[in-house]
């Protein structure tokens, strides 16, 4: 028996499962990927039902930046608690959310923190992306978002064209909304320049710029927020996730000129949740005060380099990227050669931005990707990138995937992770990749009704 009287073994742990498939929707995610069970967590660390403990670099989806559990987080909590205060207040104005805007104010990027608002909205990112979209169109008077008939457009991060929205720039749109990282597309980096580009193309035409970081935010990507490694300073900035210090909370903040005062139908009846806002104020604090964000700049690319040298192994490993701790490995194993492999990402070829005919077979979707549909290799990696991540569970660790066609392995580790956990991370994870390889490798093989060994790990 564990502590907490839950019954250990394996038995325990497909009996929490069983019932979960039964009694929820058929579209759990995670609950596929990683069947486990959790019971208690600290810091980096998880233990299941079954007794087992694992280091997790899925970090809800990035939102613990601080890990499980951390002890400041755990203290604001209790304090709130043990106060009697209200748990929802709505919008009204209480001790804990003074607190929690004066500490957010402290970390916001030079330009927009002495002109900041900010409004509390429905408790998800995707309730702020929509305010935030609501707020621009109010204050503009336009509809568009990105200066097409679609509500919103997405530009792909293109380095050569001085003009990020083509033909397009005629009409102009309500707002531009940027990540700095994209991050369920696959952990791409935007390149500083063109961020600069696209700051100066919006500010000459009034044009709001609105960043996204509700995934990159708060140290995630070595500076506080990722649009500070651009020397960038937005109109518009969406939060959630890490700002809740593992709590639900989100919010916009923008410049005042924009505020007009319209209230949102996102607004949300959750937006007062003060124990969000008290675990946020001490998360905030704790990041800034003790310089993780550094940390995290440090650390991440120690951790790419380490990983970008086992790229060079495995052909399977297409291209290492990101910012930070927040770190994308692509798995690239398209027919199953092993020499030569298939190209690394930063020598396929790059698309052209859309232009206002939209995107031709050549040109990217909204994720920056080509239009013609999945191609012959995106199966193969798909495949190859589940089993490393099934491989890492066995050897207890957690990771995530994304982008569009789920190759990319992703690690989202708190900015609390030790250097020996880095580490163990880096050697659980190369090892799951050779696990990986070779195990698909055999299965072609044996597709082929042939076993002869390569020459090189795939």
């Amino acid at each position: 028996m564990l502590d907490d009287g839950i019954p250990g073994g394996w038995t325990a742990r497909e009996g929490f499962s069983r019932r979960q498939s039964v009694r929820e929707a058929a579209a759990r995610t995670y609950a596929r990927a990683l069947p486990i069970v959790p019971v208690r967590a600290r810091g980096m660390t998880i233990e299941g039902a079954d007794g087992r403990r694992y280091l997790d670099c899925l970090s809800g989806a990035g939102a613990l930046v601080l890990g499980h559990n951390h002890p400041v987080v755990l203290e604001a909590i209790r304090k709130v608690l043990d106060s009697g205060a209200p748990l929802n207040a709505l919008d009204l104005a209480t001790p804990v959310k003074d607190a929690f805007v004066a500490e957010l104010s402290r970390t916001l990027p030079p330009g927009l923190a002495d002109r900041a608002r900010v409004r509390f909205c429905g408790p998800t990112g995707s309730d702020a992306l929509r305010t935030a979209s609501e707020l621009v169109r109010a204050a503009t008077g336009r509809n568009d978002l990105g200066g097409r008939d679609a509500d919103v457009v997405c530009l792909a991060f293109a380095q050569d064209r001085p003009d990020p929205f083509g033909a397009d720039a005629a009409a102009l749109p309500a707002g531009v909304i940027v990540e700095p990282v994209q991050g369920e597309g696959g952990v791409f980096p935007a390149p500083d320049a063109w961020l600069r580009r696209v700051r100066q193309f919006t500010a000459d035409r009034s044009v709001p710029l609105i960043v996204d970081e509700i995934q990159t935010g708060v140290g995630r990507t070595g500076t506080f927020w990722a649009v500070e490694h651009s020397g960038v300073t937005p109109d518009v900035m969406v939060l959630s996730e890490a700002i809740g210090g593992s709590l639900p909370l989100a919010v916009v903040v923008y410049r005042d000129d924009l505020d007009s005062g319209k209230p949102s139908p996102h607004a949300g009846t959750f937006r007062g949740n003060q124990l969000a806002m008290a675990a946020g104020t001490a998360t905030l604090a704790h990041v800034r005060e003790n310089h993780l964000a550094e940390r995290a700049s440090a650390l991440g690319e120690r951790m790419s380099h380490q990983l970008r040298s086992v790229s060079d192994d495995f052909a399977c490993v297409g291209e290492v990227r990101g910012r930070g701790l927040m770190i994308g490995v692509e798995l690239v194993d398209a027919a199953g050669e092993t020499e030569p492999g298939p190209p690394k990402a930063s020598e396929r070829p790059v698309a052209q931005e859309p232009t206002a005919q939209g995107p031709t077979a050549d040109e990217p979707t909204a994720e920056g990707l080509t239009a013609e549909g999945p191609t012959a290799e995106e199966p193969a990696a798909r495949e190859l990138a589940s089993v490393v991540q099934q491989e890492c569970l066995r050897r207890g660790l957690i990771v995530g995937l994304c982008g569009p066609h789920a190759n990319v392995v992703r690690l989202l580790p708190p900015l609390t992770i030790t250097d020996e956990q880095a580490a163990a991370v880096l050697d659980r994870l190369t090892d799951a990749i050779r696990a990986a390889a070779m195990q698909c490798q055999e299965s072609r093989a044996r597709q082929r009704g042939r076993t002869s060994p390569s020459r090189r790990a795939p």
